[in-house]
């Protein structure tokens, strides 16, 4: 009598079901944003609580605070296509450079706010950000997946910011912002971790959410410091030390065996560097 694989036998919905959350969570995204009324950019934003001009600098500490986006960004790249590069390499490296070119971007605007000067600001928070979301998925779900969406997710990131500055419209903006976000949630709660050190992306996170908490307060936040350190500068800063997290995780991760890989399995010994653990593999 013929004996079959029991996996084999297993329906797809159910072999794959932390995949299938993944695609349903990006289709509701996309759905709910595109159902949407069209989301026009608000001039207000221009508005930031520090304008003030040091050394000739307009919007100095704005335009200063994007200097460690370049810093970890360099760092980062460097460290994704060097010897001891990461997988997935290239996913990983586009990140970090995107978030290099944010400074650069992100000063620009600052130096002269506005929607044109705006779009030089996002279009480079757009690569990193694809270069994020293909990165998760390519490591939790197939590494194969960075051949194939990479470059597509590039061009649905410039795509988003082309369209913002054609139709003054932010919807799709709105979707490449927050799906990259909603993926590192999900595979955090549903997917093994391959690598020690995932809590890293959690620290990540947080940041990111500090960072926008910082921006929503801008001129609160430059009245409580007694008008030293605006909101938004805050926002660069706390975004930046986000994306260090991530640095530092590809940095000290070690892999973790398939016999122990979990989706808790990496939560211990989160402040040294991986090498210094008794129970690394």
């Amino acid at each position: 009598m013929a004996t079959h694989d029991a996996t084999d036998s297993t329906p797809t919905m159910t072999r794959y079901w932390r995949e299938c959350a993944l695609f349903l969570a990006a289709l509701a995204l996309l759905a709910g944003i595109i159902a949407a009324e069209p989301i026009p950019q608000d001039l207000a934003y221009h508005q930031f609580a520090d304008h003030r001009v040091l050394f000739g600098v307009p919007n100095l500490f704005n335009v200063a605070s994007n200097f460690l986006f370049l810093l970890v960004g360099i760092a980062g790249a460097a460290f994704c296509l060097g010897r001891d590069r990461p997988k997935p390499a290239a996913s990983w490296a586009v990140l970090f450079l995107g978030a290099a070119l944010v400074s650069f971007g992100s000063a620009y605007y600052h130096w002269n706010p506005g929607n044109a000067s705006l779009v030089w600001d996002r279009l480079p928070m757009t690569i990193a950000l694809m270069g994020l979301f293909v990165a998760l998925l390519s490591e939790h779900v197939d590494e194969k997946l960075e051949r194939t969406m990479l470059i597509p997710a590039l061009v649905v990131g410039a795509a988003s910011v082309a369209w913002w500055h054609y139709a003054d419209d932010l919807r799709l903006y709105v979707w490449v912002q927050l799906m990259p976000l909603v993926t590192l949630a999900l595979v955090l709660a549903l997917f093994p971790a391959r690598y020690t050190r995932r809590t890293f992306l959690l620290y990540g996170l947080g940041f990111y959410v500090l960072a926008k908490a910082a921006e929503f307060w801008d001129p609160e936040i430059f009245a409580l410091t007694a008008n030293t350190l605006s909101g938004h500068s805050a926002k660069h800063l706390l975004a930046a030390l986000g994306l260090l997290f991530v640095y530092l995780m590809l940095r000290w991760r070690e892999p973790i065996p398939a016999a122990r890989a979990s989706p808790a399995s990496d939560t211990a010994a989160v402040g040294q560097p991986a090498n210094n653990r008794s129970d690394s593999s």
